[in-house]
């Protein structure tokens, strides 16, 4: 950030507009080859012991708005398995480090959540490697912006955006259930896309809504059961996957929708996964929460 993030300061000018002047990167995208490099909360982010012996999992947590969650968590106290895709080796272990660096526990589990197979297997290491779960954050997301709207999405890339984003949403949390205690927390990813949809990412911002509607439901079904189930909807903000699936026109302009006129940093993200995460918000499930720099979600 430019400023400790604790200091109070202008809102709409704490960040730059990051994407102006960024060029695309090959997909999935790696935080290196971002010539405007995302702010995690490295510097930043300080821990008061809120998340202290969690177990959790992380979701796509090489980079981005995961990093930025993994950070805070383990500064919480927290230990962190995170999982991602084989190509994102490089950035998950810079993750690890910003772990391990914290002194809690890091685990690092590559392989694509596509699969019913491979979400029991995250769960099933996490269980290995803590003995249970506490916190389920399912973040990992697949989005392809396509100029000319359903008419350029494939059936394929239907497919992709709806196994990555819901289906794997669903595995997760029916392997991690029979692993989590009252008091456990499970926190889906959605997006301010879930309720105003840009028709150039429509497969992606209806995989958003349909997250929004299962974590509602399932917060209910599973009230009896001690588990809280909540969403946090980001608007805009800057991590690889942006200029690895949008084009440089588009990138320009990235975040100035926003009333802020800005995208978001992950670091600005993570606190509100950690309240989430945290006995905190007790009171709370089927809950969406809006960082959205103003643009309204209902």
């Amino acid at each position: 950030m430019t400023q400790d993030q604790y200091t109070q300061q202008d809102p709409t000018e704490q960040h730059a507009r990051p994407g102006s002047g960024d060029r695309t990167v090959p997909y999935p995208g790696r935080t290196d080859e971002l010539d405007v490099q995302p702010d995690h909360g490295e510097r930043t982010y300080r821990g008061s012991g809120r998340l202290e012996g969690k177990k959790t999992i992380i979701t796509g947590g090489d980079s981005g708005i995961g990093r930025a969650v993994a950070i805070a968590f383990a500064r919480e106290g927290a230990d962190v398995l995170i999982n991602y895709l084989e190509e994102e080796e490089d950035d998950a272990q810079e993750t690890v480090r910003w772990i391990t660096e914290a002194g809690r526990t890091a685990v690092a589990v590559p392989g694509d959540i596509r699969t019913e197979e491979q979400c029991r297997a995250v769960v099933d290491r996490a269980v290995r490697e803590f003995g249970g779960i506490d916190v389920l954050v399912s973040n990992a997301a697949y989005q392809m912006s396509q100029d000319n709207g359903i008419d350029d999405i494939t059936s394929e890339q239907f497919d992709r955006v709806m196994k990555t984003n819901v289906y794997a949403l669903f595995w997760l949390a029916k392997a991690a259930l029979p692993h989590m205690e009252p008091g456990a927390s499970i926190i889906a990813t959605s997006s301010v896309q879930a309720f105003s949809p840009s028709p150039h990412l429509l497969d992606y911002a209806t995989s958003k809504a349909a997250i929004v509607n299962f974590v509602r439901g399932l917060g209910s079904n599973l009230v009896e059961r001690g588990v809280r189930v909540n969403s946090v909807a980001p608007g805009p903000v800057w991590t690889p996957l942006i200029p690895a699936t949008m084009d440089e026109k588009k990138l320009e302009s990235f975040g100035t929708q926003s009333p802020m006129g800005r995208a978001a940093q992950p670091a600005e993200l993570a606190p509100f996964y950690v309240f989430l995460a945290s006995q905190e918000s007790s009171y709370m499930t089927s809950e969406v929460l809006g960082v959205t720099g103003g643009s309204p979600i209902t």
